[in-house]
């Protein structure tokens, strides 16, 4: 009960910070993170689905190390589900991965068979 009156306030808060979208979406992420979330990737060549990573609890974008610009790609942490069968089998490890912005060929969603 209060860690759900908790997230409510943080979601308001949220809301009530105006002028800095950055700010928003910084605190949406945290709120995120903190509650979990069971993310996969898929990676598709032409419709073929070629690898999917399991149980991301988030992407991030690449920022600059100079400058104040975000570079053309995502990366994240997640388990690779070599069999695709969308669950961490003993002989599967957890891997850094990164993807391109200019690749149309991925899908992110929430795992809807996971209960968080």
């Amino acid at each position: 009960m209060k860690k759900t009156l908790l997230i409510s306030s943080l979601v308001v808060l949220t809301f009530l910070i105006t002028g800095c979208e950055e700010k928003q979406n910084k605190i949406n992420r945290y709120i995120q993170n903190w509650t979990g979330v069971n993310g996969v990737l898929e990676v598709y060549a032409g419709d073929k689905l070629v690898k999917r990573f399991i149980k991301i609890d988030k992407l991030s974008t690449a920022n600059a190390t100079e400058g104040n610009f975000s570079r053309p790609y995502r990366y994240g942490y997640g388990i690779l589900d070599e069999n695709l069968n969308f669950q961490a089998d003993s002989n599967e490890k957890k891997v850094y991965f990164e993807f391109s912005d200019y690749s149309t060929s991925y899908i992110f969603f929430e795992n809807p068979n996971v209960k968080n």
